[in-house]
């Protein structure tokens, strides 16, 4: 196993990081406590830590130590901010309306759902409550399309009246794309927004699409971990997200998007954004010219273009197979969370869809499937392209690529598969980059502060659930373990994930783009 060392710094509670924080469009009222008892409250405090109990001193110093050597391992690799990387990124985007989920099923009068039910898409308020309970115990994520434009449309006026709420850019590839040219690259941006939207973008971010006048809504609904619906009770924080979109399922800036990529000669390319398809209804055989034309704009990019396809919540077979086939054979890298990567496993290996999967799966459990992805995508590619690159199948002009790079994020733990000799690059910085990046945007503050922060993995960790499998110790003064297996290095990072959640929606977005930054 090879080994990094992190170099110690000074353990502080509180540490400045960049952090990036989807514009905010209008707030919610709310009102400001304070205003009163600042002194007696900053007395209670340092009474707090005077006299807390030396078994949380010992539990404060570790995280305090985690966090300097994640720091420090983020930041043996800087990016050249007088040649920034290039990074293109489509498609679509939205308008996030975010709000508490159990307040607006509760303002619009819907009770909890008797039986928990699984649905491709929400066609009524029954299946609404029943899906929303299927997902929130367990605190799973989950994203829906909504056939009933009347009930969207109420569910979303329910929400502006809620307390708190919050409007923000969203969809991936905004969100990636934010927080790409916050990190420090140049990026091109495709999707169809309204201007209000493209005025409180990066500067560093050049939108290719055609403007709306009215962007999609999505609408976010959050909620924290232990939080209450009649008998169930959410196990995690996370969130559950419904959509009746008109324009990113048919990826109408593709077009645009194509011509100027011509001559922006990306570093990376990146596709995400393709879930608004799930149980969208087309008309037969639109979805996959739509992904046909796709797959031949990222087949004609340069090989020394990274290609990366962030997956996100699919529950549409048809769908999924059509990726399989066209889009995630042009990808040298995928990102996905603990959910997303048993779906894929499991299509792969001839089986339906898994909705539902453990929200909180030990490091073993999500290595052995990372392998065993890695070993089937490769699988069909030397059967598909041979070793030559080009498929022997009817899409003639696709060219195929090898996976190259895997990264998945989980509540507790960051894990990241390169192949040795390919170009991605500071595997061990962009595990640790990504670990920071998820407690900085889940907190909503460029300050990680170890007092509204817990590990949740495990002291020790083994590589396997194959029985005599080697255990390795989390190190608090070299927290990123790394090492090499067959024809390539894994390194896995703990999360000091945060407490005081302020947004889970986004994180993955966030998280895989701060990881690809260092790599590219």
């Amino acid at each position: 196993m090879s080994k990094h060392a992190t170099q110690r710094a000074p353990a502080k509670s509180t540490v400045e990081a960049p952090v990036l924080m989807e514009p905010t469009m209008e707030r919610g009222s709310g009102v400001s406590l304070m205003k009163y008892g600042s002194v007696l409250s900053l007395f209670v405090v340092m009474l707090a830590y005077w006299f807390r109990p030396p078994q949380n001193a010992g539990l404060d110093d570790r995280l305090d130590i985690v966090l300097s050597s994640l720091l420090r391992a983020e930041r043996k690799v800087g990016i050249n901010n007088v040649a920034r990387p290039k990074v293109a990124i489509g498609f679509g985007g939205c308008v996030d309306l975010i709000v508490d989920g159990v307040s607006l099923l509760n303002k619009i009068g819907l009770s909890p759902a008797y039986e928990p039910l699984h649905y491709d898409y929400i066609e009524n308020a029954q299946q609404l409550a029943q899906s929303f309970a299927y997902f929130f115990a367990p605190g799973a994520a989950a994203e829906r399309f909504m056939m009933n434009d009347t009930l969207f449309s109420e569910l979303v006026e329910a929400s502006r009246e809620l307390p708190g709420n919050r409007w923000s850019i969203g969809g991936n590839a905004p969100v990636m794309a934010g927080r790409m040219a916050t990190e420090g690259c140049d990026v091109l941006l495709g999707g169809s927004f309204s201007p209000d939207f493209t005025d409180v973008l990066s500067q560093h971010i050049t939108v290719a699409g055609k403007v709306v006048e009215e962007p999609d809504i999505h609408l976010i609904l959050e909620y924290p971990s232990g939080a209450n619906w009649g008998d169930y009770t959410s196990r995690r924080a996370n969130r559950y997200i419904v959509h009746s979109d008109d324009h990113n399922p048919y990826l109408d800036s593709l077009e645009d998007f194509s011509e100027k990529l011509k001559d922006f000669n990306p570093d990376l390319l990146v596709v995400g954004g393709l879930q608004m398809m799930d149980s969208f209804p087309f008309h037969s055989g639109e979805r996959q010219e739509l992904l046909s034309r796709l797959a031949a704009l990222l087949s004609s990019s340069s090989p020394q273009t990274g290609v990366h396809f962030e997956m996100a919540s699919f529950v549409d077979e048809g769908l999924m197979e059509d990726l399989l086939r066209l889009v995630i054979p042009q990808a040298d890298s995928l990102g996905m969370n603990e959910q997303e990567l048993p779906n894929l496993l499991s299509l792969l290996k001839g089986s339906n869809v898994t909705v539902l999967s453990d929200p909180n799966p030990r490091v073993a459990t999500v290595l052995d499937q990372m392998r065993e992805l890695y070993r089937l995508i490769n699988q069909r590619h030397r059967e598909a392209y041979g070793t030559g690159g080009e498929s022997d199948t009817n899409d003639s002009y696709v060219k195929g690529r090898p996976l190259t790079r895997l990264h998945v994020h989980t509540l507790a733990f960051q894990a990241i598969i390169v192949t040795r000799g390919s170009q991605w690059k500071n595997t061990m910085s962009a595990t640790a980059k990504a670990s920071l990046t998820a407690n900085r945007h889940v907190c909503g503050s460029a300050n990680i502060d170890t007092s509204k922060a817990r590990l949740i993995m495990d002291e020790s960790f083994s590589v396997s659930r194959q029985e005599g499998s080697q255990r390795i110790p989390l190190l608090k003064k070299r927290p990123v373990s790394c090492w090499d297996e067959e024809d390539f290095e894994i390194c896995v990072a703990p999360v000091l994930v945060c407490t005081e959640v302020y947004q889970t929606a986004g994180g993955g977005d966030n998280i895989s783009a701060a990881g690809l930054v260092l790599q590219i």
